[in-house]
């Protein structure tokens, strides 16, 4: 069993059309680490320096990591991952 990852449509063309993708059990970063060694430049548009980009948004199990242990949040075989650009706009 794997660490579950469901990917944005905007990062969908780094995972080849996927719109979900299995990861390694670990820390946030790890898991990010790891999916950017199998789908290169994804690491880059969902974290900086070691951290998750201010307008990406992490859950883990419909938890928000900037609630848990931010980066360094653990997933475990079985949980589920969603990686969630922030979305803005409108007008007044």
């Amino acid at each position: 069993m794997a660490v579950k990852v469901r990917i944005p449509t905007p990062l969908q063309k780094l995972t080849q059309g996927k719109e979900e993708v299995d990861g390694p059990a670990g820390t946030i970063m790890a898991l990010v680490n790891e999916l950017d060694r199998q789908y290169p430049g994804l690491a880059e548009r969902v974290s900086e320096n070691g951290k998750i980009r201010r307008f990406v948004n992490i859950y883990v199990n419909d938890e928000d990591i900037r609630f848990l242990n931010a980066e360094e949040t653990s997933v475990k075989d079985g949980d589920e991952v969603s990686i969630v650009p922030a979305i803005a706009g409108g007008a007044w």
